[in-house]
């Protein structure tokens, strides 16, 4: 048996906490060691949790936390303490996940990518709308979105045929001016649907 099923099933986070001078009341309530815990918040029993920090575990991760050390050194100091027998072969550690970088090139390739896909849903947005509050008479105060659709679409297809037969250059140009105005055209565009979704639903009850 290694050393952390040794102390898993030997000890309890109440027993460790005991021993390691974190005073535990008889309804298992203590002043949580990893914040400022003015009244109790813990829960110490075989495991222990925070309703005020949040902290949760087991006996290995409270030891671990006590006193700033990994788990194995933690696990290791609880059968120390209480004169736990186990196993002493090395535990393998686990593998831990490589995380790839994104190099420059995917960078820039997904914020292309990102601003062609904002600006194509904002255009097709902007054609909807020129004929959805086209007005019906000469005479009829025209709709803002009619209004936004007839002065920006025509800019919107300059955009979009840069994105799709431009330069690099003028690619990567157009990606880094237009950075701030796609994130805000991409919030608007997103309301816009929910919006529209809304009312399908509402209509259709």
């Amino acid at each position: 048996m290694n050393v952390f099923d040794a102390v898993k099933q030997s000890v309890t986070t109440r027993q460790a906490a005991e021993i390691y001078g974190v005073k535990v009341r008889r309804n298992n309530m203590a002043s949580c060691p990893f914040h400022n815990d003015r009244i109790p918040s813990m829960k110490v029993d075989k495991r222990f949790h925070c309703f005020g920090c949040g902290a949760d575990g087991d006996v290995i991760d409270f030891v671990s936390r006590l006193y700033g050390i990994s788990s194995l050194e933690a696990a290791q100091k609880i059968a120390s303490d209480f004169g736990i027998s186990y196993d002493s072969k090395p535990v393998k550690a686990k593998p831990k996940k490589v995380v790839h970088k994104k190099s420059d090139a995917q960078i820039y390739a997904e914020a292309e990518q990102r601003c062609f896909r904002v600006l194509s849903d904002y255009y097709h947005l902007l054609r909807k709308w020129e004929m959805d509050y086209a007005p019906n008479m000469e005479d009829e105060t025209w709709h803002p979105l009619f209004v936004e659709a007839l002065q920006k679409k025509s800019h919107l297809e300059y955009l979009l045929d840069i994105l799709v037969f431009g330069e690099i250059e003028e690619k990567a140009l157009l990606v880094m001016e237009y950075g701030k105005e796609v994130t805000l055209l991409e919030q608007r565009i997103s309301k816009f649907t929910c919006r529209e979704a809304e009312t399908s639903i509402g209509s259709s009850q």
